[in-house]
């Protein structure tokens, strides 16, 4: 199942990807089964019964949409810093053994299509193509075994982190919040329509359309299930919860010269099976 969620003018929606193309509803049509995060709420079935629902809805004109974060504001989105070795190597940090849990804020996100916006305080702006987790049942204390069962899918993110803001203190989170720097989507991908936890796809970020990062989700040092097993240690995980799980080296930051996002450029990011999320970047405009 693949989900797609959506404005139209001032109506949002949810759409399925299907081999004619996006299908779906907006909020004011009968049969809008609601938000995917509500859905993920009511469970499994009620999922299945959207997808089904949706799948005979009006094919959309996706000249005329608008692409939002398959989950809008999330009650948690939990980033990991440091989960590939290649990146920790172009870091000036050891790899931990512990994972590197910081939180990004709902008011971050951005769709696909949207601009990221490189803030007036900062020329910093790097990227960061990452796989993103969306939880589907709600669990505290949860054995690795047993992990990926409580993963509804995944989708696409990019990290886009303001650097000089990240290394202003020990504590990376006001570099990775600044508002309209995360990218997520296009597409919620349901777990049964990948590999267990993700693992073995390929991640390719590029700028401009050069490939500047280049991994695979198997080369991720804490896999998906250990990250959800450490995190419900101390964290109840919700429906529609995100973890964002880290980025392959290639960063701007460590290259020399340094390499971050202007102004006019167009960043992607694409995952094996997942799709492509591409943003332009665009400057902060001065307050009025």
């Amino acid at each position: 199942m693949r989900f797609v969620h959506f404005a139209q003018g001032t109506l949002k929606g949810l759409a399925v990807e299907t081999d004619s193309g996006l299908r779906g509803l907006t909020a004011n049509l009968p049969g809008y089964p609601g938000s995917l995060l509500k859905l993920l709420g009511q469970g499994n079935e009620a999922v299945r019964q959207a997808y089904q629902q949706l799948c005979q809805a009006p094919l959309l004109d996706t000249s005329l949409i608008r692409y939002l974060p398959p989950i809008e504001r999330p009650g948690k989105i939990v980033c990991v810093g440091l989960n590939y070795a290649d990146h920790t190597k172009e870091s000036p940090y050891e790899q931990p053994s512990y994972p590197t849990f910081f939180p990004r804020f709902a008011t971050s996100l951005i769709g696909h299509g949207e601009a990221i916006v490189r803030p007036r305080v900062s020329e910093q702006l790097d990227y960061e193509g990452e796989l993103a987790v969306i939880i589907g049942s709600r669990g505290r204390h949860i054995p690795q075994d047993q992990a990926l069962n409580y993963v509804a899918g995944y989708a696409i993110f990019n990290e886009a982190s303001v650097r000089d803001y990240q290394f202003k203190s020990p504590q990376w989170t006001i570099g990775k919040n600044f508002d309209a720097t995360g990218a997520f989507g296009p597409t919620f991908v349901s777990a049964d329509e990948l590999p267990p936890g993700a693992r073995g796809l390929t991640l390719t970020t590029r700028l401009n359309g050069k490939v500047e990062q280049q991994g695979n989700t198997a080369d991720m040092v804490f896999d998906v299930a250990h990250l959800i097993a450490v995190l419900s240690e101390a964290v109840t995980l919700e429906p529609g919860d995100v973890i964002v799980t880290g980025t392959p080296a290639g960063i701007g930051w460590a290259r020399r010269p340094m390499l971050f996002m202007q102004p006019g450029d167009v960043c992607t990011v694409e995952i094996e099976g997942l799709g492509t999320l591409s943003n332009p970047i665009v400057a902060e405009t001065p307050p009025a």
